[in-house]
């Protein structure tokens, strides 16, 4: 067992350093409400595929098939996650495995509508997100979305030390002090031009600076609508 499983089987088990919520993600509410008001139900209807990589509890899975009648696959590193998300699913459509979002997705070209990558890929490296990239591309189809949602480096206090106190081995990453795994954080520069060449970026959502009394209060996140080419 990796040393990101096990941290994310434990979590699972005790919630120690995260608050796992069982609702779905207001942003990806925001996301679906665009493509009903730009395409009333040409992406969201009985015959869309959604594939969330790092779908934890199944919370946003459920969300979109209980609101649109999608079909759903879901994966993520945590086989614990993965338990409480087939228990929680019942006889929807919607199938999980325990597997690493790091390694080839096991789906044919051009299978899936709609790709969910919500506060997951920050945890890989260089060279496994431009993997990934290349997995998305090649399993959405032409005209696909990717709803990317991860944190927000831009104006973010956080970030600026975490970078200065716990530097990882590559350019915006650091080590996280509590949790011990390497997170990525992403400029909105980066973003725009990792996604530039095969992507048309619809929205880009900041979240706010949450600064409270000069002092860093939540962390930044972001949210892009991407659309395959």
């Amino acid at each position: 067992m990796s040393k990101h499983e096990d941290f994310w089987n434990r979590e699972y088990q005790t919630s120690e350093h995260l608050a796992l919520s069982t609702t779905h993600s207001e942003d990806l509410e925001k996301f679906t409400r665009f493509l009903e008001r730009e395409y009333k139900r040409e992406f969201l209807n009985p015959y869309t595929k959604v594939l969330d990589l790092g779908c934890g509890n199944g919370r946003n899975l459920l969300y979109m098939t209980d609101s649109y009648a999608t079909q759903g696959i879901g994966y993520d590193i945590s086989s614990v996650a993965i338990s409480h998300a087939e228990r929680a699913t019942g006889d929807l459509p919607i199938r999980y495995e325990a597997r690493s979002i790091a390694e080839p997705l096991p789906l044919p070209d051009n299978s899936i509508n709609i790709v969910l990558d919500m506060m997951t890929s920050h945890f890989l490296k260089k060279a496994e997100r431009e993997a990934l990239r290349s997995e998305i591309l090649r399993v959405l189809r032409p005209g696909g979305w990717l709803f990317f949602k991860s944190f927000l480096a831009d104006e973010d206090m956080h970030v600026r030390r975490l970078l200065k106190e716990n530097p990882a081995d590559e350019p915006g990453a650091y080590i996280h002090p509590k949790l011990g795994v390497y997170e990525y954080a992403w400029t909105e520069d980066a973003v725009r031009e990792f996604f530039a060449k095969d992507f048309e970026m619809h929205k880009f959502h900041k979240s706010h600076k949450h600064i409270i009394r000069g002092k860093e209060g939540k962390r930044r996140t972001f949210s892009a609508y991407l659309q395959k080419f």
